[in-house]
């Protein structure tokens, strides 16, 4: 009895490691492929439909095997349950820590995608110059919006799940309603730019502007930023300072890469075509100004949040540092009553 139980605990232990060899092969492996397929290109060649599509599926299995991966490793392992059992998380906190590590990662290679576009493109033509890089990660880069949607509903769905919120077959549907109806800004976002910003740095653009999608990759350098404060929070560490410094990085970088970068663009726009800021502007064509507007407002909107949630974060702390002065001034008062008191009972 105790061979067939030990034999259950081995086979149940070598199913946990296969399954995390075969995650971490496939994440590793994936973006290995997709580094590989570009690496034998010049700086000016095209990437055709064929290898786009390729591109598109490696994403696919790279950020799905690397959010399964990152989810096994805490719920399946003993390290993963003894950082659980320590920050006390559950299992919504640890696919949401998961879908923000995973987010972080992406924003890491956008950056470096964005880094190799500007230095070839923006030194050598700000509208004309081109790096394969852009279309590249564009096919890439373009399965992470789709995917991160469905990660995220994977989060909302395991936080209804755990509060016992939905208990009828019609759970998933109540679920994917909820889902949208809480968060509208961000799926559109997704949406928008997996699909219309893809076709617009793939196709419609017709090879123009380059320099300006590598600054547009760049804004992803706040994003590990905004998910490290998501990761501590959910490890219950608001209150210490790491919390209150990352979150001020993360507001500066936020708004330098995400707001203050369009009004930047422009300007090199006016400077290159000789024309007066607000005349540049208006002479863009329609369709830009729109999609630099749709790009813009989100940006504008979430920045307003962050500098809100930091007004907050600093008035708490304020408050809680009047309140501990006023009690430690009390209690220095009631001392010297009691010593008041017990001076007059022994005179």
């Amino acid at each position: 009895m105790v061979h067939i139980n030990n034999s259950g605990k081995n086979k149940e232990i070598h199913n946990k490691f296969g399954d995390m060899s075969l995650l971490l092969a496939s994440t590793v492996g994936s973006l290995g492929v997709a580094v590989g397929s570009v690496a034998v290109l010049e700086p000016g060649d095209k990437i055709s439909f064929r290898r786009g599509a390729c591109l598109s599926a490696l994403g696919f299995i790279f950020f799905l095997s690397l959010f399964d991966f990152l989810n096994h490793m805490a719920l399946r392992t003993r390290t993963g349950s003894r950082i659980r059992k320590k920050y006390h998380l559950t299992s919504p906190d640890v696919l949401e820590i998961s879908n923000k590590v995973v987010s972080a990662v992406q924003a890491a290679l956008s950056c470096v995608t964005g880094s190799i576009v500007c230095m070839w493109s923006c030194t050598r033509s700000f509208l004309h110059a081109s790096h394969f890089m852009s279309e590249a990660y564009a096919w890439f880069g373009a399965s992470y919006f789709f995917y991160d949607i469905w990660s995220m509903y994977r989060v909302h769905a395991s936080i209804s799940e755990h509060k016992k919120d939905q208990k009828s077959d019609a759970g998933h549907i109540v679920n994917v309603r909820l889902y949208l109806k809480e968060q509208p800004v961000i799926v559109m976002h997704h949406l928008f730019i997996g699909s219309f910003g893809f076709l617009i740095i793939v196709y419609l653009r017709g090879g123009l502007g380059d320099c300006i999608f590598g600054f547009v990759y760049l804004m992803e350098l706040s994003t590990p930023f905004v998910s490290m404060r998501g990761i501590l929070s959910r490890l219950k560490m608001k209150s210490t300072q790491l919390y209150v410094t990352n979150g001020l990085i993360m507001i500066g970088t936020f708004f330098i890469c995400r707001v203050a970068m369009f009004p930047y663009l422009c300007y090199l726009y006016s400077e290159l075509v000789g024309l007066p800021y607000f005349e540049a502007i208006m002479a863009l064509p329609r369709g830009c100004k729109i999609s630099i507007a749709i790009l813009l407002l989100p940006q504008m909107y979430w920045f307003v949040l962050m500098v809100l949630g930091a007004i907050k974060v600093f008035s708490l702390k304020t408050n809680k540092q009047q309140n501990g002065n006023t009690s430690l001034n009390s209690s220095c008062g009631n001392n010297k009553s009691i010593k008041r008191l017990n001076g007059k009972l022994h005179s």
